[in-house]
């Protein structure tokens, strides 16, 4: 009877890729456009709002352009925040709040795409163009951030890795420790996090080399996929 039950119970646990698929496929998609938009736009970070106040100061102290376009990060994330919180808050569908989240992502990433298309080559730091498409691409990860720290709070973040490079740290230290199949577990997590975003901003850099911004567009499939998903409950409860 208890092998039975031991067999049931195996049976409804969520399989590696159920488990990591939704912060895998989030955290490459976060180092490829993070990748992309610094390589393109002088240094613009699209997920890292702290990564432009330290190259605003930069750009202060060595008199470099783009000093607004950096400076006008904070603000402009902040407002995406505080419009995409009061969008959860107000959903009267609030089972599909986390697939239009993804689906307002990936219509940003495809804005972005496209703005760097039209515009490129980007020749002036300080030029709106440069502007206008880093905008497109910090408002989809706002958009991102946002719902990782609401509808899916419980999930580690998929774009600032300082965190998750110091989680996993801490777990390789607790595996070393004491190797418990809950320390494993937690080491498998941040591990899979940290080196996802790595391949992500490789497998960015490599496609935009080849590709340009048309780069981009392979990056939006995973989070149109990830919209899809987000309808079914039983991938909610995969991810919560």
């Amino acid at each position: 009877m208890t092998t039975q039950n031991h067999s049931a119970t195996n049976e409804h646990l969520p399989s590696f890729w159920q488990r990591y698929q939704t912060p895998v496929l989030l955290t490459v998609v976060g180092g490829a456009i993070d990748t992309i938009g610094f390589i393109t736009l002088f240094g613009f970070f699209t997920a890292h709002v702290t990564g432009n106040l330290v190259m605003a100061g930069s750009g202060l102290v060595n008199g470099e352009a783009g000093l607004w376009i950096k400076l006008a990060a904070l603000p402009l994330f902040v407002l995406t925040v505080m419009v995409t919180k009061t969008c959860i808050d107000r959903s009267q569908k609030p089972v599909l709040i986390l697939s239009h989240l993804f689906l307002a992502e990936a219509a940003f990433l495809t804005a972005f795409m496209v703005a760097g298309l039209y515009y490129q080559p980007f020749v002036d730091a300080g030029d709106i163009t440069v502007a206008i498409t880093g905008a497109l691409g910090l408002i989809a990860l706002a958009i991102r951030n946002t719902a990782s720290k609401t509808v899916i709070k419980k999930m580690s973040p998929t774009v600032l890795m300082t965190g998750n490079t110091t989680q996993l740290g801490i777990n390789l230290t607790d595996y070393l420790n004491n190797r418990s199949p809950e320390n494993a577990k937690d080491l498998a997590h941040s591990s899979v996090l940290v080196f996802s975003f790595l391949i992500g901003a490789l497998v960015g850099a490599l496609l935009y080399l080849k590709l340009s911004f048309w780069a981009v567009g392979l990056f939006i499939l995973p989070v149109l996929y990830l919209s899809v998903m987000a309808r079914d409950k039983e991938f909610l409860q995969h991810i919560a």
